[in-house]
């Protein structure tokens, strides 16, 4: 067998182009992961009891469920019922919907290690319990999150390679293509474990800069 990363180079358009719909798809489930966890982890922080059960069965479904089979139930099942979405809208969605309930454990950790003192001083002192969640809560566990919020998202990237199931020609759907074209697999594919390499790399040395920015300022 003869290496030859040179004959890929035609096709390194194709690849960026996977690799920028891989980042979009990413970046948007990324932010409805944040606000669907935030919510959840809310809820499971809640005094209701309705609450803190609905939302953890929110949680157990889509942790214990395989992501590929909430992938086709969306893309597949959805459209029996009336409710048909674009391939890469349906790839966000279910991405946002698994994300959801891992941030939210992040976050709900992030809450629950907040000192019970903090928040008797700040209902002493008058602030309404929105306002309590909205200036004290939430950026105290956000904070404290970011971390394990930097895995959920090098998850993301790397679960969002099953998208190319349901035919969205992102990164792995585009690396797919190539190989059929080229009929030079390996090459096509090591240069697919490098991608993924570097995007999952700097995610996560991203995530630790944001983690120590925000406690250094924190502690000043």
């Amino acid at each position: 067998m003869q290496f030859d990363p040179t004959s890929l180079v035609p096709y390194l358009g194709d690849l960026a182009a996977g690799a920028r719909l891989t980042a979009l798809a990413c970046a948007l489930a990324l932010a409805g992961s944040l606000v669907l966890g935030t919510l959840v982890a809310l809820m499971r922080t809640a005094a209701s009891a309705p609450a803190r059960r609905v939302s953890a069965v929110y949680v157990d479904v889509f942790r214990n469920v395989p992501f590929i089979v909430q992938l086709f139930f969306l893309f597949y099942g959805l459209p029996e019922i009336g409710l048909e979405l674009s391939a890469f809208a349906t790839g966000v969605l279910a991405l946002s919907l698994a994300g959801g309930a891992f941030t939210s454990d992040a976050i709900r950790a992030g809450i629950l290690a907040i000192d019970p003192g903090v928040l008797e001083a700040a209902e002493v002192s008058g602030l309404s319990r929105a306002a309590i969640y909205h200036r004290i809560v939430l950026p105290i566990a956000l904070r404290s999150a970011v971390r394990p919020l930097g895995s959920v998202f090098v998850n993301l990237i790397l679960t969002s390679s099953i998208l190319s199931a349901i035919t969205l020609n992102e990164l792995t759907g585009s690396a797919k293509i190539v190989a059929a074209d080229t009929f030079q697999p390996f090459e096509v594919y090591a240069l697919l474990l490098v991608l993924y390499a570097a995007l999952t790399w700097l995610v996560a040395l991203s995530a630790g800069a944001l983690h120590r920015r925000l406690n250094r300022e924190h502690a000043r």
